[in-house]
């Protein structure tokens, strides 16, 4: 299930010269396996390389040194389980983006599936669960954060119960018009209200450059609130190499120095003709 848009990748690629800080990183055993640091957990989302048979991904993810395969639905669990990954993060709902927790209408079918899956979440060993806050449809900020509020408080027993965290994504309102939770700091007011550490942000890199820039001091300040973090090329949401903007290697650093011990999910959209090459090297990029 594809769960975006892809967005159109950047005409021309840039080359990366000798010269370039990153070079030696993609340098290092071009053939063979670089073994991992082990400071950051990697993750990759699978909607990304839908392609691939999961199976067939999963054993090549796990050859990478990766831990998990994100973004699943309950039938996909058991496939990544069954060659030592795990599903950093799975869905809970059949509904998309736009249709989330900042409308009342929209509580009692989510908060059904949310506890329909929280205990099987917890048997899975699986840490998140996806959420979302909607579009805004006219709705202004302060009400939509009450309205999530009210709903992901009635799920609190259950995540608290079985220790399995609710994580909002925060996406960019251009490519997701509309969409509510846009920026980090009314996430992170969401998070007060609602009051739990079972209740966290899904920082996504890509998305909050597009919204916000500044991603090193917003990773430091709002780390409290950072659950989980996805990763992408900007602009153009392809590799993580020198065709965008952002120093994945600083930003890195920055989100181990605050603490962080939870998952990087890579969610680029590959450009290369080799998707798990791509994949290998962006790795190796945020392997600080």
């Amino acid at each position: 299930m594809n769960r975006r848009k892809m967005i159109g990748r950047i005409a021309g690629a840039a080359v990366v010269t000798a010269a370039s800080p990153l070079n030696s990183v993609f340098a290092a055993n071009g053939e063979g396996f670089t073994p991992l640091k082990g400071n950051i957990h990697h993750s990759v989302s699978q909607w990304c390389y839908n392609d691939i048979p999961l199976e067939d991904f999963a054993v090549a993810c796990k050859g990478m040194g990766l831990e998990s395969i994100e973004l699943l639905g309950e039938k996909d669990w058991a496939v990544v389980k069954k060659v030592g990954l795990r599903c950093a993060v799975g869905y809970a709902t059949d509904w998309g983006i736009p249709k989330g927790f900042n409308r009342i209408e929209n509580h009692e079918k989510l908060i059904t599936d949310f506890e329909t899956m929280i205990p099987k979440a917890a048997t899975a060993d699986i840490p998140n669960l996806i959420c979302f806050s909607g579009n805004r449809e006219g709705q202004n900020d302060n009400e939509g954060m009450i309205n999530c509020a009210k709903g992901l408080r009635k799920l609190l027993p259950s995540a608290e119960k079985y220790g399995v965290t609710i994580i909002m994504e925060l996406l960019n309102s251009y490519g997701h018009k509309d969409y509510q939770c846009d920026k980090t700091a009314w996430g992170a007011a969401l998070c007060e209200m609602v009051g739990s550490e079972r209740f966290k942000l899904l920082y996504d890199i890509y998305h909050m450059q597009i919204m916000e820039g500044n991603i090193i001091d917003t990773i430091t300040n709002y780390s409290p609130y950072i659950g989980h973090v996805h990763t992408g090329g900007v602009p153009g949401r392809n590799e993580l190499d020198e065709t965008q903007e952002l120093y994945y290697p600083a930003i890195m650093r920055a989100l181990l120095k605050t603490g962080y011990k939870g998952f990087v999910g890579q969610e680029f959209v590959p450009s290369q003709k080799d998707k798990l090459e791509s994949l290998r090297k962006c790795i190796q990029i945020c392997d600080v």
